[in-house]
């Protein structure tokens, strides 16, 4: 389904809330030896690999759930389609004749497809919104600052928020609670 830029496994905590869980990360997050390419191989290209992960990915390798690698995004998530000149479309399993929405398409699409059970995306003006409506998922913006944006590309700091794409409403929950944002 062209979900991932880069395939990998890095375990979570053995035990924790979302222990046998698994989910791909955005191209924008930061993990520790990888590079963050941010949807663009020139950028991909004159950066270094991470020295270390964003907050969020810790939280969730914290949670028990195991990383499967980072997922495409819209050029510098620059786009609400999905599309990337450089690396393709990610597929929408919805409905293969149209686009995932963008720019957390990869993690959407790896969702959508059942190779992830998370997908961690950032939104700013829709992004994770708009590939959660086009691929049938449950996805959410989190409230501005809830989730710590350390080792995060920004695309506009004032507005970006981490969120996440699940299949289900209760494993979102689940998601919720385990970045302490739910009761």
């Amino acid at each position: 389904v062209n979900a991932f830029v880069e395939w990998f496994t890095l375990e979570g905590a053995a035990t924790g809330p979302l222990a046998g869980r698994s989910f791909g990360a955005k191209d924008l997050f930061d993990v520790a030896g990888h590079v963050t390419g941010g949807g663009n191989p020139e950028w991909a290209r004159t950066h270094s690999a991470a020295e270390g992960n964003a907050r969020a990915i810790d939280t969730l390798l914290g949670a028990g759930a195991t990383l499967t690698g980072k997922t495409h995004s819209d050029e510098l998530a620059y786009s609400l389609m999905g599309a990337n000149a450089h690396y393709g479309t990610p597929r929408n399993s919805a409905d293969p004749r149209r686009v995932p929405g963008g720019s957390s398409s990869g993690s959407a699409a790896a969702v959508a497809a059942s190779l992830v059970d998370i997908g961690l995306g950032t939104d700013t003006g829709g992004s994770v919104r708009l590939p959660a409506a086009f691929c049938g998922l449950w996805g959410l913006r989190t409230t501005f600052g809830a989730v710590p944006l350390d080792g995060v590309l920004p695309f506009t700091r004032s507005y970006d928020t981490v969120g996440w794409l699940t299949r289900s409403g209760a494993l979102m929950a689940e998601v919720a609670a385990a970045f302490g944002c739910a009761e």
